[in-house]
């Protein structure tokens, strides 16, 4: 395994004026919780460096420091690049969820993948459905938008890919809570061929039934898949040190159980791990939490793709 400490804030926006949002410090967090060692499987650590954090919009863009996320994923993916290329499983430690986009870039080198995208929030707002032209947008609500081709082109298009990271076919996002409210900012990712389990469609299902849903959707997708774990997914009650908590949503041992049959699938190229936010969370209690959840996980022996 490569872990991939990904110390970035860049996708988010600040709360008030001079605030910097604290996600840059979740990769620091967690490695001082015990992470490696909880791991338990032999790994490396990548450590990539901080970047600079402006609440202002570059030029010619509206999106929140697009032009250092467009340097950061691009760094991120070729270190990604190597551990897939290699047959190592990459743990990418966010930061905020921009670190997806890196993340994807790098693996999609390989050749075509699939996304399981575990979020509260399915994180696609896109040009259709706000207005780019006026409203700032922090990368951080966008990312499976972007991922699946929708948005800037510097932030769609990648080196090494054709067309979007991900096709929307090949997406499973699972764990949206707001679905069902009146002002649902992204309702028109119904109309796509993106699958979903929401949270209430989780609880429907429950884990045997999600875990078949999924496993039928992974039949169908290509070789590889990469799995997207933005811990606000979690219920608040257990999992408050994010930027967006909210209830309902899933609790560790839902986590565990959903997520270890896929990390020890031999197709499973990695898995980023999003949004916590160090400065929330000032007992480590979160921290702790995500660390024993990371634990339980069996990864997948080492597998050379191709």
């Amino acid at each position: 395994m490569d872990v991939i400490l990904a110390p970035t804030n860049l996708g988010l926006s600040p709360l008030y004026a001079g605030h910097e949002p604290g996600t840059w410090r979740a990769p620091e967090a967690l490695m001082s919780e015990g992470l490696l060692e909880a791991l338990g499987v032999e790994a490396s650590v990548i450590s990539l460096p901080r970047p600079h954090y402006s609440p202002e919009p570059p030029a010619g863009t509206l999106i929140r420091n697009g032009d250092a996320i467009r340097t950061f994923s691009l760094r991120l993916a070729e270190d990604v690049a190597k551990s897939v290329a290699s047959g190592r499983f990459a743990l990418v430690l966010g930061g905020d969820c921009s670190v997806l986009l890196g993340a994807l870039a790098g693996a999609r080198r390989s050749g075509a993948l699939s996304l399981i995208h575990c979020d509260g929030h399915s994180d696609f707002r896109h040009p259709g459905n706000y207005d780019a032209s006026r409203t700032m947008s922090g990368v951080a609500g966008m990312d499976l938008a972007l991922a699946t081709g929708r948005g800037e082109d510097f932030l769609t298009q990648w080196p090494g890919s054709t067309g979007p990271l991900v096709q929307d076919e090949h997406v499973l996002q699972i764990g949206e809570r707001e679905s069902h409210d009146a002002d649902f900012a992204w309702p028109d990712i119904v109309q796509t061929a993106i699958a979903q389990i929401d949270i209430f469609a989780f609880q429907a299902l429950g884990i045997s039934g999600a875990s078949l849903v999924l496993q039928e959707f992974l039949k169908k997708q290509p070789a590889g898949f990469w799995i997207h774990f933005d811990v606000d997914v979690l219920d608040q009650s257990i999992m408050p040190a994010v930027d967006c908590p909210g209830s309902p949503g899933l609790l560790p041992d839902d986590v565990v159980a959903l997520l270890n049959p896929l990390v020890s699938d031999a197709r499973c190229l990695g898995m980023t791990v999003s949004i916590y936010d160090p400065d929330k969370d000032p007992t480590g209690c979160c921290a702790r939490t995500l660390v024993q959840i990371l634990g339980q996980f069996a990864y997948r022996a080492t597998n050379v793709p191709g």
